[in-house]
């Protein structure tokens, strides 16, 4: 993972908790919707995130290729795990697909729907800045909140191990220092995941609807 994934990390931590207002209260969530819309700024914050996106998927496909020709002949010599790697970190390229997937669907929901619909003048079932409507018409759907929550489950193995490993290629790789990064990227992974998951969870129980057990 690269500075890009750290950039990355950084807008999911602040997308959560954005997103997470939408059921403390739908009324501020459509204001920061609004806020946002396309404007200039948010225009310009759509374009760098992309590119980060981008750069991201570029720098991961480039070590998948440098991986592959280092072991050569020689990718499926080993048969039984190491236990000092993890399971994410032998995983990683294809949690990225998974998730790749799923971004590409969450796009086509909102994304697609609200910030381009507004810039191409398309018309919807709700205005481009009623984002609490999005929300919930997509998660009555019980099998999107499923869908959403296997999601989430991909991108925290992604980010656990992600995380401290942009902060041991900038630096912070030594015995004491490693373990404690490590924690703190699984609590950084876990906070933005929970304030993500808390959402399809909250339609998932019926809350959404009023009638929340």
């Amino acid at each position: 993972m690269s500075i890009s994934g750290v950039f990355l990390v950084l807008f999911l931590l602040f997308h959560a908790t954005m997103n997470i207002v939408v059921i403390i209260s739908p009324t501020g969530y459509n204001e920061i919707c609004a806020f946002l819309g396309t404007n200039w700024y948010a225009l310009v914050g759509t374009v760098v995130l992309a590119g980060g996106f981008v750069i991201h998927i570029l720098y991961a496909l480039y070590l998948t290729w440098l991986n592959m020709r280092a072991r050569g002949g020689q990718s499926y010599a080993i048969t039984k795990n190491q236990k000092s790697v993890e399971w994410s970190s032998q995983n990683m390229f294809v949690l990225g697909l998974i998730i790749l997937g799923f971004l590409c669907l969450h796009l086509y929901n909102f994304w697609y729907h609200m910030q381009f619909a507004e810039l191409a003048g398309i018309k919807g079932p709700f205005e481009p800045a009623d984002g609490a409507a999005f929300v919930q018409a997509l998660f009555s759907h019980k099998v999107y909140c499923v869908v959403y929550i296997v999601w989430l489950c991909a991108l925290w193995f992604h980010l656990t191990h992600g995380v401290w490993s942009a902060l041991q290629t900038v630096g912070v790789n030594n015995k004491t220092w490693l373990p404690r990064v490590k924690v703190v990227s699984t609590i950084i992974a876990t906070i933005v995941v929970l304030m993500f998951m808390s959402i399809p969870v909250y339609y998932l129980l019926g809350c959404g609807s009023g009638s929340c057990c």
